[in-house]
């Protein structure tokens, strides 16, 4: 997948067999236990966070449902441009 395709901050989406819905608060994120990159992080909504253990990582492709994209402007354009530029250069 393209970083250019991943969604917003505040998007809401519903994963594959999934029953809660989930809202984007982080994208690409490094699982500490096992280092592993995941596209997103996200929490229960519309309760948010509530703690260790309420937060998942998941991957585009694991989205069933988007039920709202999350804002952007151009200050995220810029920052998912340079994320790209950053993960070409690293190879990652």
């Amino acid at each position: 997948m393209k970083i250019q395709d991943l969604l917003p901050i505040g998007t809401v989406v519903l994963l594959e067999g999934g029953e809660k819905r989930l809202m984007i608060y982080g994208i690409k994120q490094t699982d500490l236990e096992t280092q592993d990159v995941y596209d997103y992080i996200g929490v229960a909504y519309p309760e948010g966070n509530m703690g260790q253990g309420t937060q998942f990582l998941f991957n585009h492709d694991q989205i069933k449902e988007v039920y709202f994209q999350g804002y952007e402007d151009d200050e995220r354009v810029l920052f998912i441009n340079n994320l790209a530029n950053y993960y070409n250069e690293n190879n990652n």
